[in-house]
């Protein structure tokens, strides 16, 4: 059996976002929030269902999932695999969205209800701390009341769980391990071959796609393929350019120390002005003030062109 990675968008989507799904979101909404007795969920809504025919008609789509409970909270779920600039603004600014979008008009304040916002990341967010799940809420900052709880977000960083599936004794840790390891798996382990992780594997098998699910998935591959190359490319440009500037420094403060050095042994203590002016010049302005040197009687002569406001120590 071959199964897809969850941790592609698209693949997210079809496993946790189809309308035929919902106990999979369900168990690992619940256990990500500890959920239990009345507070479970007894109903979901999918509000974007998961449509293949739909998101490849579209250029782009969101591809996250939307969902609301029985008590009319609503869950805004995403699993993003590379960091982008501005990704926790990103974050706040989806998720204001989904609450300020609940109502149309002003005098309905009290119709809004609670956004939780979950973000599934492979890679480290918040260097930290090192637990790989965690709550973030507004709070009172003397008393540590939490009065504004409208909008909570959870995040789950994937590179920061490594417990092996032996171990993982919680729903939550055997989805996190589903999510980041589904696709290297040749079948269903018997540690997770109970429902709905059952449900999973079957949204997840690559015999199950139809052929336009298949080619969105593919194309959703090429794209993080293509963005972590153009990622990894930036950083070797960078550590290229860094070099180059590293070896101009270290020239230049060659230079200023050589120049430094024979100024002392012909004029003796420098003062000040002097020791800074040659740390702030370019190396042609050094190359000029060595030449100058050769024949300079005093240190005037090497640094004709400053003025004299500027020689004072």
């Amino acid at each position: 059996m071959k199964f897809i990675d969850p941790r592609i968008d698209f693949a997210f989507k079809k496993i946790f976002g189809s309308e035929d799904a919902k106990d999979i979101l369900v168990s690992f909404l619940e256990s990500l929030l500890g959920l239990d007795g009345d507070r479970r969920i007894v109903e979901l809504t999918i509000l974007d269902p998961f449509l293949a025919p739909r998101i490849k008609e579209l250029k782009s789509s969101v591809l996250d999932v939307r969902c609301k409970d029985h008590r009319g909270i609503s869950y805004v779920v995403e699993m993003q695999m590379e960091k982008v600039a501005g990704f926790l603004n990103r974050i706040q600014y989806n998720s204001a969205k989904a609450y300020s979008g609940q109502i149309s008009k002003a005098e309905d304040y009290p119709k809004l209800k609670q956004v939780i916002a979950v973000t599934i990341t492979d890679f480290i967010l918040f260097p930290k701390f090192v637990h790989c799940v965690s709550c973030h809420k507004s709070q009172e900052t003397i008393t540590g009341d939490s009065y504004l709880s409208d909008i909570v977000h959870y995040f789950v960083e994937l590179t920061k769980c490594t417990k092996p599936l032996a171990d993982c004794d919680e729903i939550l840790e055997k989805w996190i391990y589903f999510i980041r390891f589904a696709e290297t798996l040749d079948q269903v382990p018997e540690q997770l071959d109970f429902p709905p992780f059952r449900h999973a594997f079957e949204k997840a098998m690559v015999a199950n796609m139809t052929k336009d699910e298949l080619d969105l998935y593919d194309k959703a591959g090429i794209a993080i393929a293509d963005a972590r190359g153009r990622i990894e490319l930036a950083r070797e440009e960078g550590r290229e350019e860094g070099i180059q500037i590293g070896a101009q420094r270290g020239k230049l403060e060659g230079e200023a120390t050589i120049l430094t050095r024979q100024l002392q042994r012909r004029f003796g203590t420098l003062p000040e002005w002097t020791r800074k002016t040659i740390a702030k010049a370019e190396q042609s302005t050094l190359e000029e003030w060595s030449l100058r040197f050769v024949n300079a009687k005093s240190l005037d002569d090497v640094f004709t062109d400053l003025g004299s406001v500027d020689m004072v120590e």
